[in-house]
């Protein structure tokens, strides 16, 4: 058995009526994405508080699965005419039905940070070595299972920095491995922050999974005037310049920041920026990212 996987294009106020027709006309499942991702029109939607933000793309690409007996064409037809717009041009293609979640497991090995830092889904065996800190984290909603580069920059400089005791703000937490990497390291308390409730959830779930105690919070629940000994932001250059004030002043004077999720060429801007209130050290760059990390002023 197969599938039949249905991408269409459509502007910004087509997305929710045709995605919404396509499921009522057969559709298995439907997904919106940037049709403009990885491009240089790619747009970035946030949802941070006091930033204007958009809730779909100028330009969405709906993904929608159908079964294998499908007519498209006369589905796409009708789902068009449902919402009372010009019927729409499509990409097709097959996708074969496979054991998902043994695909899903196969391409998630364990991963080294560093000689004692690892990451490892919970289908594998702990690396044994008795000196051995390792981070049990499952693939989920969340961003961060220490694959990509931002995350892996992150985790080196925590790993290298943290000598037991700070107090960590991971600001933008994701499924929370920093926040959980910190209190592993020696971190005396580790609070982890993030926009996306899915977030908050994965990340509790998978402090629990890893025997930590840290708190986790939406934006608007983090404690007042709170300031950290690390404040770690991993997210995107254009957040970072919105919140360089606030994150500024959550980090004690003396303490540290570390900012990635920055292209190379991103980096004379956001170190601009963030030098009015940090000493910066040399940044570090991993495959084309940037980690920027630097000591609070007084």
């Amino acid at each position: 058995m197969h599938y039949q996987q249905v991408v269409i294009t459509v502007p910004q106020d087509q997305v929710d009526v045709l995605s919404d027709a396509l499921i009522e006309h057969g559709a298995l499942s439907t997904a919106i994405e940037d049709a403009n991702a990885g491009q240089e029109n790619e747009q970035p939607i946030f949802g941070e508080p006091d930033m204007p933000t958009e809730e779909v793309w100028q330009q969405s690409n709906i993904v929608a699965l159908f079964d294998q007996n499908s007519d498209i064409d006369l589905i796409v037809k009708e789902a068009a005419q449902a919402c009372t717009i010009a019927v729409p041009s499509y990409c097709l293609e097959t996708v074969q039905e496979q054991d998902w979640v043994r695909l899903t497991q196969s391409q998630f090995e364990p991963i080294q940070i560093s000689d004692r830092l690892w990451i490892t889904p919970s289908w594998h065996s702990i690396p044994n070595a008795s000196d051995i800190i390792n981070l049990q984290l499952d693939p989920g909603l969340a961003f961060g299972t220490g694959s990509h580069p931002t995350t892996h920059l992150c985790l080196q400089w925590l790993d290298q920095n943290i000598h037991g005791g700070e107090k960590i703000l991971d600001y933008g937490c994701g499924s929370g491995i920093l926040t959980i990497a910190a209190l592993k390291l020696g971190a005396q308390s580790a609070t982890g922050v993030d926009i996306d409730r899915q977030a908050i959830r994965a990340s509790q779930d998978n402090a629990l999974n890893n025997q930590v105690e840290a708190q986790f919070f939406l934006p608007d629940d983090l404690p007042e005037n709170e300031q950290y000994d690390i404040v770690v932001a991993n997210i995107l250059a254009n957040p970072l310049r919105l919140l360089a004030q606030m994150l500024a002043e959550r980090t004690r004077t003396g303490g540290q920041i570390v900012l990635s999720g920055i292209l190379a060429e991103q980096t004379e801007e956001l170190s601009s920026i963030y030098a009015q209130w940090f000493d910066l050290n040399q940044p570090k760059i991993d495959d084309g990212w940037v980690c920027i990390s630097g000591t609070k002023k007084a």
